[in-house]
């Protein structure tokens, strides 16, 4: 009797891990993309019925963070994702040792300038300047702070080189006596804002529209689309490429309707890709 519930345990231990690292079969016709709450799973929302019409059912899963939906990804949890631009993926696929790919450019959410306690960008003297903490954004966030004059490189400096920790061996003017903290993690930024006096708070669109934020009346400033690297992406397997649902998912997100909706609902705080 004992050998008998001895080899039942071992045979339910095997099916057990089995199960376990069995991948997720994902019908044929449904694709399932990993994406972010906003704006990323409001605007695959509304292609629903687009590719409804192409023989597809979209299912979306919502994740709150920057790391869940590339796992998911990339263990066969999902089709694709939504949530990225390439500075962040190519990061990531370094770091992790991942072959995740960029197949198609869709929005790109402005990064704002945001305080609760100045009104524009003159009167700024002695504020602290909070950043994100993830590495891909940090050129971009070094962009914007240049863009808008708050600092001023040194001549033989790229941005790509420049490192918050140590911004002041960077810097050829700090007319305003800035301080810096990047330590924030990204999702955090809106109680930065809300909670911090003398801050200037660099918030990603997809954070403050999540808390109530309106970029275009809440914003001191936004940064440039003009050529912009920081793109949102549709990502995928690299064996997914060119596979039906991705090429489908990728016209319906670049249609002219799914790009009018992005105005029509974001006024300018989230800008199609052209």
């Amino acid at each position: 009797m004992k050998k008998y519930l001895f080899f039942v345990l071992i045979i339910g231990s095997v099916l057990l891990l089995v199960s376990c690292n069995r991948k997720v079969q994902i019908p044929d016709d449904e694709i399932w993309v990993a994406a972010s709450y906003t704006p990323h799973a409001e605007i695959l929302e509304y292609a629903k019925p687009f590719l409804e019409e192409k023989g597809y059912t979209l299912k979306i899963f919502r994740l709150p963070d920057y790391v869940t939906p590339n796992q998911r990804l990339t263990d066969g949890d999902v089709d694709a994702n939504y949530f990225q631009h390439l500075p962040y993926l190519e990061h990531y696929n370094k770091q992790y040792g991942t072959d995740i790919v960029s197949v198609a450019g869709i929005h790109l959410e402005p990064i704002g300038i945001y305080s609760k306690t100045y009104t524009n960008l003159t009167n700024i003297h002695g504020a602290t300047v909070y950043m994100s903490n993830s590495p891909s954004d940090e050129p971009r966030l070094i962009r914007i702070l240049v863009d808008k004059k708050l600092i001023k490189l040194k001549e033989d400096v790229k941005i790509e080189d420049v490192r918050v920790r140590n911004i002041g061996d960077y810097l050829a003017e700090n007319p305003y006596n800035l301080k810096f903290n990047n330590d924030i993690d990204p999702g955090l930024l809106v109680e930065i804002y809300k909670h911090e006096q003398n801050a200037l708070v660099l918030i990603n669109t997809n954070f403050a529209l999540d808390q109530g934020l309106n970029p275009l009346e809440d914003a001191l400033a936004l940064e440039s689309p003009i050529d912009n690297p920081y793109v949102n992406i549709i990502a995928t397997r690299s064996e997914m490429v060119d596979h039906p649902k991705i090429k489908t998912l990728v016209e319906v997100l670049t249609s002219n309707e799914v790009k009018q909706f992005i105005r029509d609902t974001y006024n300018g705080a989230v800008i199609p890709t052209e």
